[in-house]
C-alpha cells in the first residue's frame, strides 16, 4: 500500500452513483489505510482521513487517556451492602 504524503499531484476522477449515494473511486496511488475514513467539508472541499485504529494496547491506552475524565454522574454509585445473617445449610 502507498505511503501517505502530505502532497500529491492532483488527478481527474470520474463520479458515480452507488444506489442513493454519490461515490468516487479512489485510484490506488491515493489509497488509504483500513476501511473506513472519516469525511468532512472545508468550503468547498471534501477532506478525507483514514480512520487509524490502534494496532496495540499500549496505543489503546493512549488514545483513552486523551478522552476528559468521568463526570461525577457518571461514576458508579455508592450501594450500601445489606449485612448478611448466617444460614444454617445442613
Amino acid at each position: 500500500m502507498p505511503s501517505l504524503s502530505k502532497t500529491s499531484p492532483h488527478k481527474e476522477v470520474k463520479l458515480f452513483r452507488n444506489n442513493r449515494s454519490q461515490a468516487v473511486r479512489i485510484p490506488v496511488e491515493f489509497e488509504l489505510p483500513g476501511d473506513r475514513v472519516l469525511i468532512h467539508r472545508e468550503g468547498d472541499k471534501l477532506i478525507i482521513e483514514p480512520v487509524l485504529r490502534p494496532t496495540n494496547l499500549a496505543d489503546l491506552l493512549a488514545e483513552w487517556r486523551k478522552e476528559p475524565p468521568l463526570a461525577p454522574e457518571d461514576q458508579f454509585p455508592t450501594i450500601d451492602d445489606m449485612h448478611t445473617k448466617p444460614e444454617d445449610i445442613f
